[in-house]
């Protein structure tokens, strides 16, 4: 016995080395020599095949994954890198269970034998370059269960092939255009272990058909189908996957309500719905969900409020509702989330005292809550000092509200973590707290258009060397710096408007502006009273605004301007129109002395280049000289066009219709003569023309009807157009404002005129908000904003920000004879209506009471008979009537409004009664709302509605103008 005792130890060892031996076998020869061709078809500019040596093991190289057993190649990591093609001797790995080639650049189609490798389990070729259309063959790798193709340039005519792939469990197909794959979702109804579906941006369009019978994919965890045309209401099978965690369909057209299911799956963690066209409440299943950590319905059409059960969504990190209709009051449960990192719901109609919902916030809110935004809403009162109690806030937006009161002083210094702060547009009052000066972190600051006052020292920005963004314009602050101040920041954006600079150099462009050349790249100094030269390296700042000082002297022709947004209005420069690059695209001059002609600046011969410029505003200076004749195809660019209020002569040239993109033409107060040419109706994208106070004679051409149908504003009044007023204007069924008066039009008023839909129609129609954003420009965040100088109520006035509220029909003082068509009172949301110095005769319309809205009536100095209709009196709008020298008669029907008028109202009539001193033999009463009206057939009895009209609080740009 004892002889054989060695023997077990040597036996033991023998078996530890085989096993040795066998855990470290190496890769088989054929295999080896696969990957080597397969390395000889490929280029790899950064050498990540370097270890592919023929002289090692190829399991150990770069990128392959072995059995430990046996040696052949499972896995193949080779992504991002590569280019070149795909080598079939890839075939020879017969053992292959994973492939991944993503990121790569292969410049040849998808190989059919792609779909050979029997073993496969997951296969991603995910922008890897392969163009082509997706082979059939791919439907053989029946054992994948992971497919991740995402091949933006490669074709699908069809996804059969897929229903040969039973174990797929994951299937990435996001960016591949599937618009031809009309049977997509009946063919995912054939993959019962579908786990994730990823169809992004996948060109589904409107094929959202429903699967047949029943939903088969019931192990469905993830399902992305964002940014496609899914133009439908949202399947309720969709809200049915019980298993569901992941749902994102954003960036479709889906519409109607989102779906109130009551057995909503509770594993939800991500919902993502915005960017549709949903029209719903909050559904009360969503604030069941309490796994929730991500919420986005942004940016549909969600009314009503948000519940008190969103303090149900403990999970909940991140939670979006901006760009919605929402109402009410935001309630003091949200504040409660002790996860909420990021709440957004900006931009709905959300009210309340902000002091009610942050008033009382969770400590572990405070500590959680990283952005907060709640940008344009209607929301009151003062902040509370718990807004200096986060302790991770970067993001505050609360801009465009209605917040009053004084900035929290001390507590917001305690926000250290700050980067962004956003209090614009408020009504915020008081001083800039000092405690700012402790923002440390703080790169954006907009406090703008508030009513703070006091003044700003230089050390408030001592510690702030992080600030490139500062927006301080339209407050009453005073600037007190060192005339030797070097700032510690270097600011990208400084706008400092109406601000007072301070000190003995106030009216000097800053000394300390020097040290941020070469970093700002927006700057506004506009209402600073700064009277000084203009540096010659602010010309190189990209968005520039000098506007409403005293700034003087030439600007040199031969500048060129880095600039592109350039508002130098309402000072005191003079000399000739500067010289421009292309790339400019907004330009005010106005409200100068810059004299001269313009052909220079229109025809500048030093380039050929076309012009980017969109607006372009030369008016109230002292140009002369004629409108160039053939530089307008330089400008195609253009859409604002404003030269009035100058001394230009000659006609306009017919090249004017080159100005294809042109929105506004303003030519308005020079000495321009000649007809107005027909080449005018190619500038078909025309929304305002004024030509008014000039020397233009012959007839209004009728294809201004025809051709630019998009017109709201013709203002032609005060030149010597004759001729009568084409019935093709009534096709103008935008138009807003006619004003053809003082010329010597004749003819009859066309009975058309309720055509004119802006008019004749409520302005609170649906569509009506979108038309509204055509009175201003926005040019790279720049807005521009229209404007019109409208005569009514015996004055002018000027419309500015509230121009799209103003109609306005003003045919006064021509030769217009026969009677006021009776269609004119179809024109209810008309406002003024002046008709006075022509030759009208016969009765006033007896439906006058039908336009509600009637703010001024002025039919004097013409030949109207019979009564004042009754109906007058119901227009309790009307603050402003004239009905002198006519003939009319009988008694003035009593209203509030009519008897408190001025008798010069009535005068050179033969009428009786209050305002006039001269009594009426029957002094019979005279009621509204019901009253009689002597129509085409006899007498009838009209009753009236009352509207209830809706005051708009516009104050905004809005100015008179006494008339002289």
């Amino acid at each position: 016995m004892s002889g054989t005792k060695p023997i077990l130890p040597a036996i033991i060892f023998f078996f530890f080395i085989s096993i040795i031996s066998l855990s470290f076998q190496l890769c088989p020869e054929t295999e080896k020599q696969a990957l080597l061709s397969f390395k000889q078809s490929l280029k790899d500019p950064f050498n990540k095949l370097s270890s592919w040596n023929a002289q090692i093991d190829c399991c150990v190289w770069e990128g392959i994954v072995c059995n430990n057993f046996t040696g052949h190649v499972l896995q193949l990591h080779l992504q991002s890198g590569l280019q070149g093609k795909l080598n079939p001797s890839l075939l020879n790995l017969k053992h292959l269970r994973y492939l991944d080639l993503s990121g790569n650049n292969f410049e040849e189609s998808l190989p059919t034998f792609v779909g050979s490798f029997a073993n496969l389990e997951y296969l991603n070729l995910s922008n890897s370059g392969f163009h082509g259309t997706i082979p059939h063959t791919m439907g053989n790798l029946s054992n994948l269960r992971t497919l991740s193709l995402g091949l933006t340039s490669c074709d699908v005519d069809n996804i059969e092939w897929l229903s040969g792939l039973p174990h797929l469990e994951h299937l990435d197909m996001k960016f591949m255009n599937l618009s031809k794959a009309t049977n997509w979702l009946q063919v995912m109804n054939k993959l019962p272990s579908l786990v994730e579906l990823n169809l992004q941006s996948c060109s589904l369009e409107h094929n959202f058909m429903a699967p047949p019978n029943e939903v088969n994919f019931t192990s469905l965890a993830i399902l992305d189908l964002s940014y496609n045309n899914l133009q439908s209401v949202v399947p309720r099978w969709i809200f049915q996957l019980n298993k569901l965690t992941y749902l994102d369909l954003s960036y479709n057209l889906f519409e109607g309500l989102i779906p109130s299911i009551r057995n909503m799956t509770k594993k939800l963690q991500y919902i993502d719905l915005s960017y549709n066209n949903f029209n719903s409440t909050i559904p009360d299943w969503i604030y069941t969900c309490k796994s929730l950590e991500s919420l986005s319905i942004s940016w549909n059409s969600l009314h009503g409020s948000i519940s008190n059960a969103v303090g149900n969504l403990t999970s909940l990190i991140e939670l979006h509702l901006e760009g919605n209709m929402l109402s009410g009051k935001i309630p003091s449960e949200i504040t409660k989330l002790c996860k909420l990192q990021i709440l957004d719901i900006s931009k709905n109609n959300l009210q309340g005292e902000i002091s009610n919902t942050f008033g009382n916030m969770s400590n572990c809110f405070l500590g959680s809550l990283e952005s907060l935004n709640l940008r344009e809403n209607q929301l009151s009162n003062h902040l509370t000092n718990q807004f200096g109690d986060f302790k991770s806030l970067q993001f505050l937006d609360l801009s465009r509200n209605l917040l009053s009161g004084p900035i929290p002083p001390i507590n917001l210094g305690k926000l250290s973590f700050f980067t962004y702060l956003d209090l614009d547009l408020n009504q915020l009052s008081g001083n800039i707290p000092k405690s700012f000066g402790q923002l440390y972190n703080l790169e954006f600051l907009s406090i703008g258009y508030n009513m703070l006052e006091g003044i700003v020292s230089q050390s408030l920005f001592a510690n702030l060397t992080n600030l490139s963004f500062l927006y301080a314009s339209g407050n009453n602050l005073t600037l007190e710096v060192e005339p030797s101040w070097i700032p510690p920041f270097k600011l990208n954006v400084l706008q400092l408007g109406s601000w007072n600079l301070g000190g003995d150099w106030s009216n000097q462009i800053p000394t300390w502006l020097e040290t941020q050349k070469g970093y700002i790249y927006d700057l506004d100094l506009s209402n600073t009273g700064i009277s000084s030269h203009v540096p010659s390296w602010f010309w190189e700042i990209i968005s520039l605004n000098l506007s409403r000082n005293q700034l003087h002297g030439n600007i040199p022709t031969d500048l060129i301007f880095g600039s592109t947004i350039i508002d130098l209005s309402s000072n005191r420069f003079n000399g000739s129109l500067p010289r421009i690059t292309n790339k400019v695209t907004v330009l005010d001059l106005s409200k100068n002395s810059f004299s001269g002609g313009i052909s220079h600046f229109f025809c500048d011969t030093a380039t050929n280049k076309t012009h980017e410029l969109q607006i372009l505003h030369v008016g109230g200076n002292l140009l002369s000289g004629e409108l160039p004749e053939d530089c307008w195809i330089k400008w195609p660019s253009l859409k604002y066009l404003n030269i009035g209020s100058n001394n230009m002569s000659g006609s306009i040239p017919n090249s004017i219709g080159l100005l294809a993109s042109l929105e506004s033409l303003n030519l308005y107060n020079n000495s321009l003569s000649g007809r107005i040419p027909s080449s005018i109706q190619s500038c078909k994208n025309l929304i305002k023309i004024d030509l008014s106070d000039n020397k233009f004679v012959g007839s209004i051409p009728s294809s201004m009807g025809t051709s630019i149908s998009n017109l709201r504003i013709l203002m032609m009044r005060s030149n010597k157009l004759s001729g009568e007023i084409p019935s093709e204007i009534c096709q103008l069924s935008f138009l807003q404002i006619l004003d053809l008066s003082d010329n010597i039009i004749s003819g009859k008023v066309p009975t058309c005129v309720d055509n004119f839909t802006a008019m004749a129609t409520q302005r609170w129609s649906a569509d009506y908000a979108a038309k509204v954003t055509n009175y201003s420009y926005n040019v790279f965040g720049t807005y521009f904003v229209e404007s019109a100088s409208v005569a009514t109520k015996g004055s002018e006035l000027h419309y500015d920000t509230i121009l799209y509220l103003v109609t306005n029909i003003d045919l006064s003082r021509n030769n217009l004879s026969g009677e006021i068509p009776k269609q004119i009172t179809s024109l209810v949301e008309l406002r003024s209506l002046n008709l006075s110095g022509n030759h009208f005769t016969g009765l006033i319309p007896g439906d006058i009471g039908d336009m509600k809205q009637l703010e001024s009536l002025d039919l004097s100095r013409n030949s109207l008979s019979g009564e004042i209709p009754n109906s007058i009196t119901v227009l309790s709008s009307l603050n402003y009537l004239n009905l002198s020298h006519n003939n009319l008669t009988g008694k003035i029907p009593k209203s509030t409004q009519l008897q408190s008028l001025t008798a010069s109202s009535f005068i050179g009539n033969k009428l009786c009664g209050p305002p006039l001193k001269n009594g009426c033999n029957n002094d019979d009463q005279v009621h509204a709302p019901g009253y009689y009206y002597k129509g085409d057939g006899g007498k009838k009895w009209k009753i009236d509605w009352f509207y209830i009209f809706l005051t708009l609080g516009y104050v905004v740009g809005f100015s008179v103008v006494c008339s002289t």
